[in-house]
């Protein structure tokens, strides 16, 4: 007789980062369960419409060993007129999926953050560690902050191991926000301003993303269960430089031009765009000494995430 495979429930599987770990995953030994919104006609699909404080688990959570909480309300048009979107979503939708998880008897709980809760930058200061103070930027960063909160509450009353994951920027093929944007202009080879940037910034290949998402949830700290990591790739380098390797992987030239940072600073204050301007002119470095520690090391390095990510989209 087979033995059992252990089960895990991926909220967010048909999302950017879910459709590349479910598949790490399942290649792993695990039993896929995949939480959507709109099913795909896949006999390993359960639909939960929408993530709340009154979401309706029970069915979903049955035999879980673990879950892997990517879901999220990441961006919205009209932010200032989200906040009980955000909260719902991100705070109450999250804490009540890990007290159900809790409740069924759910070993493991992984749920993926965001480096925002750090804020945008740490332009001269020293990078990021998993101990700073908080100082959360915008509605997503600082509800993801409140989630987090919420789960150190609650591993003091579970049984349940709860592993926070704080990624940056995260890239690959299926991406969205700056790396999209990134890389059509590249593509469609337009001059970009940041010659002139001298920042240095921590991104994340979705690979070492979900590779260390598979460290974790093969090896939990049996003396805490609450422990939050810093993840990223190996190599944390400027804006220009990240351009020039998005270029190369792409067999384009990169267009880059120099324009003072200030000026490129009110130019992208102008158009309201200041999580772009701190996104792409700010330093965001990040101390990964404790995820080193559990014994990860991030499976590509940045050239070979960036060829990963176009020759998929190219496929």
């Amino acid at each position: 007789m087979s033995e059992r495979k252990p089960v895990v429930l991926v909220t967010g599987a048909s999302g950017f980062v879910g459709r590349h770990v479910a598949p790490a995953l399942a290649r792993e030994g695990w039993s896929i369960r995949r939480a959507v919104r709109s099913p795909e006609g896949r006999d390993d699909e359960v639909v939960i419409e929408s993530i709340g404080p009154e979401t309706d688990w029970q069915a979903a959570l049955q035999g879980v060993d673990a879950v892997v909480h990517l879901a999220a309300r990441v961006h919205h048009k009209h932010e200032e007129h989200a906040v009980q979107l955000y909260r719902n979503v991100n705070i109450a939708g999250t804490l009540h999926l890990a007290r159900c998880a809790a409740t069924a008897g759910v070993r493991q709980f992984i749920f993926v953050s965001t480096v925002l809760v750090h804020g945008r930058s740490n332009e001269g200061r020293a990078p990021f560690s998993e101990n700073d103070i908080l100082t959360p930027r915008g509605l997503y960063g600082m509800s993801k902050a409140a989630a987090e909160a919420g789960l150190r509450t609650l591993a003091r009353d579970s049984d349940m191991k709860i592993s926070v994951i704080r990624p940056p920027l995260v890239y690959g093929a299926g991406a969205k926000g700056n790396f999209a944007l990134l890389t059509r202009a590249v593509s469609l080879g337009l001059p970009l301003p940041f010659a002139a940037i001298r920042n240095q910034r921590a991104f994340l290949a979705v690979q070492n993303l979900s590779s260390f998402i598979l460290r974790r949830i093969a090896n939990p700290d049996p003396a805490s269960n609450f422990e939050i990591f810093l993840v990223a790739d190996k190599e944390q380098v400027s804006t220009p430089e990240f351009i020039e390797r998005l270029a190369r992987a792409s067999g384009k030239s990169p267009r880059l031009f120099r324009m003072p940072p200030d000026l490129l600073g009110t130019l992208f204050s102008v158009m309201g765009r200041q999580d772009t301007h701190d996104s792409l002119i700010g330093s965001l470095e990040l101390n990964l000494s404790k995820a080193i520690a559990t014994g990860w090391q991030p499976q590509v390095s940045l050239d070979e995430g960036l060829r990963l990510a176009l020759s998929a989209q190219e496929a």
